[in-house]
């Protein structure tokens, strides 16, 4: 029984398991908060005509600007840093935790919103891979409400999480090193991506792990906002569990984060997963600020690296990192690009990401 077959079985055994997505063409009426929350958001990939560019596999694919990625994720990684560094300089005090949440929840949700909103319109403008053979999913009738509580929450716990570690009130917020921030940035995102690869790997490969993983796997080519479409066990590790390692791991090194620089950096990690379950065809997608390194050894990530993971990959798969393909270098598991082999890289007109 072929791969697309089981699928189909196991969605009509079992409707938690649909896929299929008709709830924006349904009658509005009957809308809960979860979907108004999700359109009004702008959280659809194809434009209200329909038309998105589609191209064959063996045309050029547009590599992005990568020092664009870093700007885009800089300058609105530091808002909340700007804001809090003003109140600091003209009240004379600092925020405490509380404040210090909210300040800095709210501004990732625009940001995050934010760039949802820009894939979508770079791929009416660049298109999706495998846009030859196949759309990209929706969000499914079956996970509206599910979907849009993790767009709630998966902030908000990672959030609290790095406040009550690591939030300092006697410490200003671009009180940093900005040479060490650089170098954390990078190590953070390979030590993120060694616990998160080993982990990913298990859950694929043992059983009663794979049962955890596999909603997740239910979309094949995946919509940005399907990145934390799991179940509840994977989400507590997704949200909670790997961030920490990651944060003890530097800690024991001797590079512990602070708050404010663990902010940033979790703005790194979460573009490159938004951006990752985009399919957006452009060459690029995971920047980093390791990547000069990463490149000569064929290790650094991009978009369709993710995405053939969700294409391709069941019980034994590849690409398991999100952040960089280091491990999967080192351990064996890489898989080669379709449309983003070298060969096929148009280096000439290359994208820039735009900031508005």
């Amino acid at each position: 029984m072929s791969q697309s077959m089981a699928n189909e079985k196991t969605t009509k055994g079992n409707p938690r398991d649909s896929m299929i997505s008709t709830w924006r063409r349904g009658d509005r009426s009957q809308w809960t908060f979860h979907h108004w929350l999700l359109d009004i958001l702008g959280t659809h990939l194809t434009p209200k005509d329909g038309n998105v560019p589609v191209f064959s596999k063996s045309e050029k694919i547009p590599s992005v600007r990568e020092w664009t990625l870093h700007l885009w994720i800089m300058l609105h990684a530091l808002i909340p840093h700007a804001l809090q560094h003003i109140y600091i300089t003209y009240t004379g005090k600092n925020l405490n935790a509380i404040a210090v949440f909210f300040l800095y929840s709210t501004t990732f949700y625009g940001t995050g919103i934010h760039l949802v909103q820009t894939i979508r319109r770079l791929g009416w403008i660049y298109g999706f891979l495998d846009g030859d053979k196949h759309g990209r999913d929706d969000i499914p009738d079956v996970g509206v409400a599910k979907v849009a509580t993790e767009l709630l929450s998966v902030p908000t716990l990672r959030l609290a999480m790095s406040i009550y570690l690591s939030y300092e009130p006697e410490k200003l917020p671009l009180s940093f090193d900005w040479t060490w921030l650089a170098a954390k940035i990078g190590l953070y995102s390979i030590t993120v991506d060694f616990w998160f690869y080993w982990y990913h790997r298990l859950m694929h490969s043992v059983d009663p792990l794979w049962k955890f993983h596999r909603t997740h796997h239910l979309t094949k080519h995946p919509h940005p906002m399907l990145g934390a479409y799991a179940d509840h066990e994977q989400e507590f590790f997704d949200i909670l569990g790997i961030p920490l390692l990651a944060y003890g791991t530097l800690k024991v090194m001797g590079m512990p984060l602070s708050f404010y620089e663990w902010y940033i950096c979790y703005q790194y990690v979460v573009f490159s997963e938004i951006i990752g379950h985009s399919g957006l065809r452009i060459h690029g997608g995971a920047p980093s600020t390791v990547n000069w390194v990463l490149e000569y050894f064929d290790a650094e990530l991009v978009i369709e690296d993710h995405d053939l993971h969700h294409r391709y990959g069941w019980r034994q798969s590849h690409n398991y990192g999100k952040q960089t393909r280091l491990w999967d270098r080192i351990f064996g598991t890489c898989r080669e690009r379709i449309e983003g082999h070298k060969a096929n890289v148009d280096y000439e007109n290359r994208v820039t990401f735009p900031l508005i």
